[in-house]
């Protein structure tokens, strides 16, 4: 590795909102699902879905400096911004009846689950069940919305859970609009083998939030990382893969040799990453379902590294390195074929493709520092984007395709941060000793990404921020963890 390259890598928009239709969803293998049409919006639930979804535009107007859209004056709910914080929307999930008498643990293991994927967003706050004046013990019973509406829960989730007796659940829930008197959509049901109940809960949290904000979730969905074990400067590394906030940790390598920068394919089947089990940096991909991997076919005896799958996951981009010069090749998986996307005698790398596949966005020095450039898929000049102070690196578009995630080194801090895909309207998200590498969830609203501590004792764990710069969490993982990249919606 040369001495200009390690010192290289040393180195909003308002949402598209859709009503009336139903989310997609897509259940492979023990998942499936049933009763699931939704019926079409009537005039009280579209009023009702309007304000509600006033609450998630509410962050990116605020940030954006703009006036909040006013709400109807005899609407039940109602947003308070202040210094562009929302107030979470109440909701109330009771625990979900058990049908059968195997079923009582999932019950009440789902609906909380459930409430944890909603409250852990920053856009709804649980209204705890202790405060509950109803207690729902039928899942067929009519619902007494004045006793709701007493305690304020705005949206309230009501659930039951069945099992058949030979290790298979079925979950079904409904959701109101308690100030309104109506439900939003229709009754919907999933089945799973028990092993999978954390499933059933996402796929219910994630139609419970789409029915709500108007855009897709993200709680059924998974993260590849680098697990990382060790002192800081003998660490070991494997790839590892778990649900979105951390829960069913599962390893995919071993940890005899060096892995770095993990990245799904599109529908989640595979991943690709950087190894040295050869000694020096080769691509790997490796099927999820087998766990089996093998080295792609790049150049011998030079560096290939930073690989990312394009939309339709038949290629790839990936960095090469030649002497002191690295630039950006795309290759067709099946056939090997590869082909040279830059030329410029200078560091290209971290590359990224839009979500049509018609360009790429990537990192670069040839202007004297680390920036960011975009530029058509099928070659031409690359066009500059990034002009802030400081060094920009790891950009990643967007699933909406409207923004660009990057990370920013400057003045001794680094910076997690967004902007459009021209450049413009420049936001920082983060600010820490280390945020790097950031990885967008599949609904393009929420980012997460590894950060380090310092010192001699430092380590590296996963976070997740709101794209508004809002809702900061760690996600906790058995060790530390680096590198994430986040997966579809399974």
């Amino acid at each position: 590795m040369t001495a200009r390259f390690a010192r290289f890598c040393a180195s909003r928009a308002l949402r598209r909102f859709v009503r009336g239709t139903s989310p997609r969803y897509v259940c492979p293998e023990a998942v499936t699902s049933a009763d699931n049409k939704r019926g079409g919006a009537t005039g009280k639930e579209n009023t009702s879905m309007t304000r509600l979804l006033a609450l998630i535009l509410a962050p990116a107007l605020a940030v954006a400096g703009l006036a909040a859209p006013a709400l109807a004056q005899n609407g039940p709910l109602r947003i308070e911004i202040t210094e562009g914080v929302i107030e979470p929307l109440p909701f109330a999930v009771p625990d979900f009846v058990a049908e059968s008498g195997d079923a009582g643990q999932y019950a009440q293991q789902i609906s909380r689950v459930i409430a944890e994927d909603l409250t852990g967003t920053g856009l709804f706050r649980e209204i705890p069940r202790d405060a509950h004046i109803s207690r729902v013990s039928n899942f067929s019973s009519p619902i007494q919305f004045s006793d709701w509406k007493a305690i304020n829960a705005q949206a309230l989730i009501t659930g039951a859970v069945s099992s058949d007796g030979g290790g298979r659940l079925t979950a079904k829930f409904r959701v109101w609009d308690v100030f309104a008197g109506t439900e939003l959509g229709q009754g919907m049901q999933f089945s799973a083998t028990a092993d999978g109940w954390r499933r059933l809960a996402h796929k219910v949290a994630d139609q419970v939030y789409s029915r709500i904000t108007g855009e897709s979730g993200y709680f059924d969905s998974r993260v590849v990382f680098v697990s990382e074990t060790g002192p800081k400067d003998e660490r070991a590394k494997r790839l590892a893969v778990m649900d979105y906030d951390g829960a069913n940790v599962q390893f995919l390598t071993s940890s005899n040799s060096i892995v770095i920068a993990p990245r799904f394919s599109p529908n989640g089947d595979r991943v690709l990453y950087t190894s040295y089990e050869t000694g020096e940096p080769r691509i790997h991909v490796l099927d999820v379902g087998s766990v089996q991997s093998r080295i792609l076919p790049t150049s011998d005896g030079v560096m290939s590294f930073a690989p990312r799958f394009s939309p339709d996951g038949s290629q790839l981009l990936y960095s090469m390195t030649r002497g002191s010069n690295t630039d950006i090749y795309a290759m067709d998986i099946n056939s090997g074929q590869t082909r040279q996307l830059t030329t410029a005698p200078s560091i290209e790398t971290g590359a990224s493709f839009s979500p049509d596949g018609s360009k790429i966005v990537f990192e670069s020095d040839r202007s004297g520092t680390q920036q960011l450039y975009v530029m058509s898929v099928g070659g031409g000049e690359p066009t500059r984007i990034s002009f802030g102070q400081g060094r920009y690196g790891t950009p990643v578009w967007s699933p909406r395709g409207d923004l660009i995630a990057f990370t920013k080194q400057n003045a001794g801090r680094f910076h997690i941060g967004v902007m459009r895909t021209d450049g413009s309207e420049e936001r920082l998200l983060t600010a820490s000793f280390l945020d790097e590498g950031p990885t967008w969830a599949p609904n393009g609203r929420v980012l997460m990404f590894a950060r380090e501590t310092q010192g001699a004792t430092g380590a590296s764990s996963l976070y997740t921020v709101d794209v508004s710069g809002r809702n900061l969490k760690r996600v906790r993982t058995p060790d530390g963890a680096s590198d994430p990249s986040w997966g579809p919606l399974q």
